[in-house]
């Protein structure tokens, strides 16, 4: 999403939300749909780790310009064969190595973070690539780097086999269906243009809501209904400096509203001293 107005222009954010829509309450969630040899975007804390899965298939190998990693060969390892090389006590370093890799071997997970350089102060530069494999497949992430909290990355390949490891199906909890996503759609335009189907309760709060000291934060309204909840809030960059904003920053599970994350919606994404947004969340309706 660009920095823009939500007037005239409901409909664009609407789909701009719904693309968004990941997260369980417990941390943030970015699902990218990706196929062997085609390139997808992710975001990459500078600052956390950030976890990387495949939906229903372990990790079975990474390339990339690693500056070092704790995994030893992975995919030499996974295939049991003979002759499977030892995980080293303490891993090579490559100097020029943009990325640091640790492995979950139980999981076939694993989680990254970049390495500062110098000149970028952690934030900026070019993007980092890697090529992450499956006994099926090889995906290429393109990860920009962001000042965001931790966060997983899940690669989801819908043409991927369909069954995992536990037999579930890959489409399973993970997906959001066609009606959740119309339902959402509906809520978010409704929410941004301030026209309120009967259905939908609208409560006026005002209520301040402790989230940065940079930053005035406050919930301005909830709305309830169809299975969904939707919280507004206003944002007002308090600080002398610009303040840029990710959605991930505000899936907040500790909200009074409780309920899963669903979506995350920032009007816009940079803020000059003094300037204000809003920022809209939709949850599966949860418990008052």
């Amino acid at each position: 999403m660009r920095p823009h107005s939500l007037t005239g222009a409901t409909g664009d954010v609407a789909a701009a939300l719904i693309a968004l829509a990941c997260a369980p309450a417990s941390h943030a969630l970015q699902i990218v749909d990706a196929r062997d040899g085609v390139a997808v975007e992710a975001i990459l804390s500078v600052k956390e780790p950030t976890r990387i899965r495949i939906e229903g298939a372990p990790i079975t190998d990474v390339i990339g310009n690693i500056h070092s990693s704790s995994c030893g060969g992975i995919a030499a390892a996974a295939s049991g064969s003979p002759g499977s090389p030892v995980v080293p006590l303490s891993p090579v370093v490559n100097p020029a190595g943009e990325i640091v890799v640790e492995c979950d071997r139980d999981k076939g997970e694993i989680y990254v973070r970049p390495v500062a350089t110098a000149g970028e102060g952690g934030t900026a530069g070019k993007p980092v690539n890697l090529f992450i494999s499956s006994a099926h497949a090889t995906y290429t992430l393109v990860l920009r780097k962001a000042d965001t909290p931790a966060d997983t990355i899940l690669i989801r390949d819908r043409s991927a086999p369909p069954a995992t490891a536990d037999g579930r199906s890959a489409s399973g909890p993970s997906s959001t269906s066609a009606h959740h996503v119309r339902a959402m759609k509906a809520l978010l335009v409704a929410m941004a243009s301030d026209r309120v189907p009967p259905d939908v309760r609208v409560d006026e709060l005002n209520q301040p809501v402790q989230l940065w000291a940079e930053a005035r934060f406050a919930l301005m309204r909830r709305y309830e209904g169809r299975g969904l909840t939707g919280e507004k809030y206003l944002l007002q960059n308090v600080s002398a400096a610009v303040m840029v904003l990710a959605e991930q920053e505000f899936d907040r599970p500790d909200s009074p509203a409780g309920g899963q994350v669903l979506a995350v919606a920032v009007e816009h994404h940079q803020l000059r001293p003094g300037e204000s947004t809003s920022v809209y969340v939709i949850r599966r309706g949860g418990e008052r």
